[in-house]
């Protein structure tokens, strides 16, 4: 009887560098298929890795899941902070203004797979990563917020609802993102 073929074993990686392989592996299955598409398998397919690896690395789903949403908080909001820094432009608040939100557009544009998870619809995804993408959006949207009321404050007017006006601009960017 031939002998059956074995599967050739997946190099061993240092933790951390197969803790982010693991982690870029979601964000593509999340990229390709949405978070309906998330499962260990799924992931341990897209790595070419078993099941037992990505358990090695993470208890289950969700703690993988979290520990990609911190890695891609901390990129968007190293991101955002570079885009809407906090020492306003004083000359020309108008330019300024327009200024940081077209920067912070091409931030999201250049760099979809940082920000893709927080800008993605919730629909399909487990309760604890809804709530977190509500959070990440909702920082990302205060800190839009505190700028245009900076800006205005600085022009002196007119009155605005930042509040709307930043959920707004988060909404455009999350379904230009979408598409």
């Amino acid at each position: 009887m031939p002998a059956t073929p074995r599967r050739p074993y997946t190099p061993r990686l240092p933790p951390e560098q197969r803790r982010q392989q693991l982690l870029d592996a979601t964000l593509a299955v999340i990229e390709r298929d949405g978070y309906d598409g998330i499962s260990i398998d799924a992931i341990a397919r897209q790595a070419d890795v078993t099941r037992p690896v990505v358990y090695g690395v993470f208890s289950g789903l969700g703690e993988l899941l979290a520990a990609l949403l911190d890695r891609q908080e901390e990129r968007a909001l190293n991101q955002l902070f570079e885009a809407l820094p906090t020492d306003l432009g004083l000359e020309d608040p108008d330019a300024y203004l327009v200024a940081a939100v077209r920067h912070l557009i091409e931030i999201v544009s250049d760099d979809p797979h940082t920000w893709r998870p927080i800008l993605l619809s919730g629909e399909g995804t487990p309760p604890a990563v809804r709530e977190r993408i509500a959070r990440d959006r909702d920082m990302v949207r205060g800190r839009i917020e505190w700028l245009l009321e900076a800006g205005l404050r600085l022009r002196g007017g007119p009155e605005v609802d930042t509040e709307m006006a930043s959920t707004a601009i988060s909404a455009c960017e999350a379904d230009r993102k979408s598409l």
